[in-house]
C-alpha cells in the first residue's frame, strides 16, 4: 500500500485524514514539525509527501527546497489561501501539485492517485520503454534520464513532461493538453504551472536546447534521433 507523509502543524487534521485515505488503500503518517518530517522521510521510503505552507521552524517552501536537495519524492503543497503566488513559488521549488485550504479530502485523494499513477506508468512506456536521441536518453521503465551521458535528477512531474514530449518528438503540445494529460483528469487549468515546470526542466537539461516554445501554441521536443550503431 502506498505510504504518504503529511507534514502539517494542525494536530486535528492527521487522524481523520488518515482514516479517510485508508478507504482508498493509502497509508498516512504525519509529522507536526518540519524537522520531524525530514527525519521520517530519511528513515522511511514514502511514496509522496503533503506539505502545509504555514509551518513552525521553517515554512513549507523552505521545507520543499530541503526535500528536493535529497529526494525526487512527489510533493503536494497545501496553500492556506489558494494564492497564485503561493502556487508559483511552490512549483518553482519543485512541488508536483498544489491544493488550496480548506480542501475536500476526495480531491486530495484524486491528486495523490494521479501522481502515484504517474510514478508507476510513464507515457509511451508500453510502446517503447527507452527513447534515444542525440545526447539525450530517456529510460521510461527505470525512470532515468541521461544528458550527454550524465544522469539528470528530475522530479516526477518533470520526468513525465519530458516523457510526454519525447513520445511524439516534433508534435506541439498546448499547455492545456499537458495539464490534462499529466494530471489524468480534468482540472481547473493553471497554465502558469506548465511554464514553470518547463523552465525547471530546461535548466536541468542544459546545455541541450531541445524544448522549444511555439508562441500561442505550446511546447515541443526538437531533438534528433541517435544514429544507428
Amino acid at each position: 500500500m502506498p505510504r504518504i507523509l503529511l507534514i502539517d502543524d494542525d494536530e486535528h487534521l492527521a487522524a481523520p485524514l488518515a482514516t479517510y485515505l485508508a478507504r482508498f488503500g493509502l497509508v498516512l503518517d504525519s509529522a507536526l514539525r518540519p524537522g520531524q518530517g525530514l527525519a521520517m522521510l530519511r528513515a522511511t521510503a514514502y511514496d509522496a509527501a503533503i506539505l502545509d505552507v504555514m509551518l513552525p521552524e521553517m515554512d513549507g517552501f523552505a521545507l520543499c527546497r530541503e526535500i528536493r536537495r535529497e529526494s525526487d519524492i512527489p510533493v503536494v503543497m497545501l496553500t492556506a489561501r489558494g494564492d497564485v503566488m503561493d502556487r508559483v513559488v511552490g512549483l518553482e521549488l519543485g512541488a508536483d501539485d498544489y491544493l488550496p485550504k480548506p480542501f475536500e479530502p476526495r480531491e486530495l485523494v484524486a491528486r495523490l492517485q494521479t501522481i502515484l499513477r504517474r510514478q508507476r506508468v510513464a507515457p509511451g512506456a508500453a510502446r517503447q520503454p527507452r527513447r534515444v536521441f542525440q545526447d539525450l536518453v530517456i529510460d521510461l521503465e527505470a525512470r532515468e534520464v541521461l544528458r550527454q551521458g550524465q544522469p539528470v535528477d528530475l522530479t516526477g512531474t518533470e520526468f513525465e513532461l519530458l516523457a510526454l514530449l519525447a513520445a511524439e518528438p516534433g508534435k506541439v503540445f498546448s499547455r492545456d493538453d499537458i495539464l490534462n494529460r499529466l494530471r489524468g483528469h480534468e482540472a481547473d487549468l493553471y497554465t502558469r504551472a506548465v511554464d514553470i515546470v518547463v523552465s525547471r526542466l530546461r535548466k536541468k537539461l542544459e546545455p541541450l536546447d531541445c524544448i522549444k516554445t511555439l508562441r500561442n501554441a505550446g511546447y515541443t521536443l526538437a531533438v534528433g534521433k541517435a544514429a544507428a550503431p
